[in-house]
């Protein structure tokens, strides 16, 4: 069977993002669903970044996390949407090589930059609850903007990293990937050529730009639930908890989705579900997030009044 590289100048090089495309009765409905949640998505994480920006009390550096996260989760959803909308709206499900290279760079350095940017905010949540008569010399602005720095630095390396892993595999047969984007597994799965050494590599940046900060994250969050444990009151208790428990959340939503797709056997059944998960963590999440950090904390909805 011929082998075909990444970009040779015939058509076979590109790829077929089966997507949502096998159940095309459904293609208006979920064109208009995608396009609302990608209008949202976008007015949305805006609008945080607005407030951060404009609104004096929140010149804190927790909101200066949570304004680059609201950054982060635009480009990241504009990174996918786009690509499904006109897919949606064309019924072209073709995407070029270098696109499908494109789109698995952007998307890969804006997802580990979300890991490490939710350790950052776990990190800061930690000195604030555990160190607070030390937050304000820990936590300066200098050290926020290194933690931010370092986010999308990480981020932008080790997609770097990946991405040129792909250009030199080969591939034979019906180039179809079973996603709605160009992801890093069901690549490999169309290769013909060897791909152990790419897999060990993988395995080693997956642990360094998702586990590691997982594990990061939850270390931090359990001794911040110990100190919450150990205050007296519940008022004090429930005090503590509210100003870590949105970013709990997103962090529990987001590592789920993840840990789903990433670390679960890929079984037929899984297979099909781990594009449900994929979808919720590079489609909805963007979305939620902003509106669980503006329906839980105080301080964001009276700048929203104002």
């Amino acid at each position: 069977m011929e082998k075909e590289g990444w970009d040779n100048g015939t058509s076979p090089s590109g790829f077929l993002l089966v997507g949502m495309g096998n159940v095309p009765t459904l293609q208006a409905m979920f064109f208009l669903l995608s396009l609302i949640i990608y209008l949202m998505t976008v007015v949305v994480n805006t609008l945080m970044v607005v407030l951060v920006v404009a609104e004096q009390h929140l010149h804190t550096p927790m909101y200066f996390f949570l304004g680059n996260l609201s950054s982060l989760e635009t480009f990241y959803s504009s990174t996918i949407l786009p690509q499904m909308l006109t897919s949606f709206l064309t019924g072209d499900r073709t995407i070029s090589a270098r696109g499908c290279v494109a789109q698995f760079y952007f998307f890969a350095a804006f997802a580990t930059t979300e890991c490490y940017l939710l350790a950052a905010m776990s990190y800061d949540r930690y000195l604030a609850i555990c160190q607070p008569l030390l937050y304000t010399s820990l936590m300066t602005w200098r050290v926020c903007l290194q933690l931010v720095a370092g986010s999308w630095l990480l981020g932008l390396l080790v997609s770097t990293v990946l991405t040129s892993l792909l250009p030199p595999l080969q591939f034979c047969g019906p180039r179809t990937i079973n996603h709605f984007f160009c992801d890093f597994t069901p690549l490999l799965e169309l290769s013909c050529s060897d791909t152990s050494v790419v897999t060990l590599v993988a395995f080693i940046f997956g642990f360094l730009d998702v586990v590691f900060p997982f594990l990061f994250t939850l270390a931090s969050y359990m001794c911040i639930i110990a100190a919450i444990l150990r205050i007296p009151s519940n008022m004090g208790r429930q005090k503590a908890f509210s100003t870590c428990s949105s970013h709990l959340t997103i962090v529990t939503v987001f590592y789920g989705s993840l840990f789903v797709v990433y670390v679960l056997p890929r079984t037929a059944l899984l297979r099909q579900l781990s594009k449900v998960f994929s979808f919720f963590y590079t489609v909805l999440t963007p979305l939620v997030n902003p509106l669980i950090y503006s329906l839980r904390n105080r301080e964001v909805r009276e700048a929203l009044r104002r």
